[in-house]
């Protein structure tokens, strides 16, 4: 799979009880000030997405990830495309492999 790195520090953060999974929980978790950054899968729908950076637009920042749903099934019990990191620590290593991934894209 290409996308280990990410998907190994997400799996890390749910390990680490800092992985917030679903539309409504990481919705109460960026409104209550839990959420440090929310991600969502490459394959959401584009309703759905766009609800989800409305809600987050002043709060915390709200990234695609390059994994399908289906690709994030392996660390979650159900289906999901909204993911929030409830932990800077965690947030920095996710971001850090969200950026990896960005300049691979990139060719750089």
């Amino acid at each position: 799979m290409q996308n280990n790195g990410l998907l190994s520090a997400l799996s890390l953060c749910r390990k680490a009880g800092a992985l917030t999974t679903g539309f409504d929980p990481v919705k109460d978790s960026v409104f209550t000030g839990k959420a440090v950054v929310v991600f969502i899968a490459q394959d959401l729908s584009p309703k759905t997405a766009q609800r989800v950076r409305q809600y987050c637009e002043d709060f915390v920042d709200c990234l695609e990830i390059p994994l399908t749903m289906d690709e994030l099934s392996s660390i979650t019990r159900k289906p999901a495309g909204v993911f929030a990191v409830t932990d800077s620590n965690l947030a920095k290593l996710c971001k850090g492999k969200l950026l990896v991934k960005k300049e691979e894209y990139n060719g750089n």
